[in-house]
């Protein structure tokens, strides 16, 4: 199905609804993986893979697909979920392709209750489910086996190379530490977040994170003297010993665990005890995303991190719009009361930086301080030299 079609036909579902946003996903093994989107996207991301949600429950048959008052329902209210992704209402629906090789569900969600939702809300998303399962052909929901095939091609030659995005001081263009960003060849996927949804959807995800911190590791000895190194890992990645085992390795090398929200965390107890025991090690806790939402809230308060970055969202423009700066000064003000070191993302301007600075943010990284680059003094090796 082409994309605008998607598109279209998930905004008509929230127009009609009255919903915040529609998310279409596939439903394989128990996991939930999200394909499209339309409107705020809430606590989903295209190519993000949930283990629990309402839309699984629907699928299971062991949850009403109309939901008026998510934390009055019984069914809702005390599910983890429910709190986690600041969900007030919700429709889900299946849909299949007409051969049955694809099924999943269509949603409209919203974060506040909705009592206008009923049978006619279900029996309309339906319609619309019923549409896209005759007509999906592929590029929205595709055939992974050849993305499958090229990253097991990376994995087993380690072709990903990793450049360093600089966070800078911001009074003074001071560079304090580097963010390490995967990079694939633009013949096998074209952008990054490509090669991360596919892994996700095809149960390579935890591998490609730990060659992605493998890589960056690689460049330690090359880190500029009092730097930080960051490396992204998602809750599912972190969980796993041999991803603990990489980073404790390296923990004295000024390690910063930047926790991305690529899969849904649905055990913050156990998440809590592996970042306690990085911190033990001297490894700093990084959540990105404040102020994109109620998830990266949760996100937050959950996992009380060392690090806070601002989500781009909320920079942009932000010497221009007296919301989002009044936003900016309030996580300000709570990130000195808990101890966090706040850092904007996205800077790419003058304006942008220096109204940063007036609200108290003392760090970023963006393009208007510097590109994703090489080490300075750090080999460089293109993925496809790295297959020789």
């Amino acid at each position: 199905m082409d994309t605008l079609v998607v598109d279209r036909l998930l905004g008509l579902a929230r127009a009609h609804l009255g919903a915040e946003f529609a998310v279409l996903s596939d439903i394989t093994d128990g996991r939930q993986v999200v394909r499209a989107v339309s409107g705020d996207t809430g606590p989903y991301r295209v190519g993000s893979v949930l283990t629990d949600s309402y839309c699984l429950r629907v699928s299971q048959d062991t949850l009403h697909p109309v939901i008026t008052d998510a934390r009055r329902d019984v069914g809702t209210r005390d599910l983890p979920f429910t709190q986690q992704a600041g969900i007030g209402s919700y429709v889900g629906v299946p849909w299949s392709t007409t051969d049955g090789s694809r099924t999943g569900i269509l949603c409209c969600l919203s974060r506040l209750p909705d009592p206008r939702l009923g049978d006619d809300s279900a029996r309309f998303l339906a319609m619309l489910a019923e549409l896209i399962g005759d007509e999906v052909i592929s590029p929205v929901l595709h055939d992974d086996a050849p993305d499958i095939q090229r990253l097991r091609g990376v994995l087993q030659d380690r072709s990903l190379r990793m450049v360093f995005q600089p966070v800078v001081r911001l009074s003074d263009a001071t560079v304090t530490g580097y963010e390490s960003l995967a990079r694939f060849d633009l013949s096998e996927f074209p952008t990054p977040a490509h090669a991360f949804a596919a892994a996700g959807r095809s149960g390579l995800g935890v591998p490609l994170e730990l060659l992605a911190i493998d890589r960056a590791f690689e460049a330690l000895p090359y880190l500029p003297y009092d730097t930080t190194l960051g490396v992204n890992l998602s809750a599912e990645a972190l969980l796993n010993p041999a991803v603990q085992d990489t980073v404790l390795a390296h923990a004295q090398g000024g390690i910063c665990v930047e926790v991305t929200e690529h899969t849904q965390v649905t055990d913050y107890p156990a998440l809590n005890k592996v970042t306690d025991r990085l911190r033990e090690a001297g490894v700093l806790i990084v959540v990105d995303d404040a102020g994109a939402g109620f998830a990266s809230l949760q996100h937050i308060l959950q996992l009380r991190p060392d690090i806070i970055k601002l989500d781009i969202s909320l920079v942009r423009d932000i010497d221009a719009d007296p919301v989002r700066a009044a936003l900016a000064r309030s996580l300000t003000s709570f990130a000195s009361e808990v101890g966090a070191r706040l850092v904007a993302e996205g800077i790419e301007t003058r304006a942008e930086h220096d109204k940063l600075q007036d609200l108290g943010i003392d760090f970023g990284q963006g393009y208007y301080l510097a590109r994703p680059a090489p080490l300075p003094m750090a080999p460089q090796v293109s993925p496809s030299a790295a297959r020789s």
